[in-house]
């Protein structure tokens, strides 16, 4: 089968940017006051112990989380309500692969087309699935499929909405590790030129496909940036500066999850 590829610039990759942005969970601030800047077309990397508030951040994002009046999210030159519903211009793919039980694969591949009353591109659909290892799977029902299956089939589904902003938190947490860092690569390549931020424990993950990467830590959390080997994503896993990069970041993730 021929391979495709998404489109070079659906839209222009607009920037990301958080100002003074807090949010508090049962009257305990998880972040406050928070900056953040998202490069316009870079992968963004969010490292941190769990429950520090990555996945929420990323939800607030995406306008699915309200934060406290006084924050500020602002794509490119559109300021997003302090309760917005999420931008036409995202794509989100949570920690849970939200398959629909109903749908096989493909048809949980172009769902977002359906759900927009639009004619779903199927032959670019099974050219997805085809690129995740999922060739003889396309008319199985989720329920068939292994964890690893399923968060494939939502990753195809992600890279099926073709946006210029990409929200992934633990894209691969659930796959063995050789598919991991085949499709860690194939990600790389697919999304170049989006505004992505990636949530992710892995830190050898941010290091082969981002091109920054925070650590959140403490409570309330505060973000600190780490430094990267040079080279173009996805870079090689066993490059001697990326295990040195890999290192450091293990040592500064472990004195952050001792933070209070």
């Amino acid at each position: 089968m021929p391979q495709k590829t998404l489109s070079a610039s659906p839209q222009p990759a607009p920037g990301i940017s958080l100002s003074g942005v807090s949010l508090r969970y049962e009257g305990v601030y998880l972040f406050k006051e928070l900056d953040l800047c998202l490069p316009a077309g870079q992968c963004s990397a969010l490292l941190g112990p769990s429950g520090v508030g990555k996945s929420s951040l990323l939800r607030l994002i995406a306008g699915l989380q309200p934060f406290e009046p006084g924050g500020r999210v602002t794509i490119a030159e559109n300021e997003a309500q302090q309760t917005g519903k999420t931008s036409a211009n995202i794509a989100y793919m949570a920690q849970q692969d939200l398959l629909m039980p109903w749908l096989d694969a493909l048809g949980n591949v172009t769902l977002g087309a359906r759900l927009r009353h639009e004619r779903p591109d199927h032959a670019r659909a099974r050219d997805l699935l085809h690129q995740v290892g999922l060739t003889d799977y396309q008319h199985a029902l989720p329920a068939t499929l292994s964890g690893g299956m399923r968060q494939r089939v939502a990753l195809a589904r992600t890279l099926m909405e073709d946006r210029p902003i990409i929200l992934m938190d633990e894209p691969f947490s659930a796959l063995d590790a050789i598919t991991r860092l085949r499709l860690q690569e194939l990600a790389a390549k697919l999304l170049r030129g989006r505004t992505i931020l990636l949530v992710t424990h892995d830190p050898l993950e941010a290091l082969r496909i981002s091109q920054r990467i925070f650590i959140m830590a403490g409570r309330p959390a505060r973000l600190s940036e780490a430094t990267l080997p040079d080279g173009e994503t996805p870079r090689d896993p066993a490059d001697a500066a990326v295990l040195h990069h890999h290192a450091e970041l293990l040592r500064r993730l472990s004195t952050a999850d001792a933070q209070p």
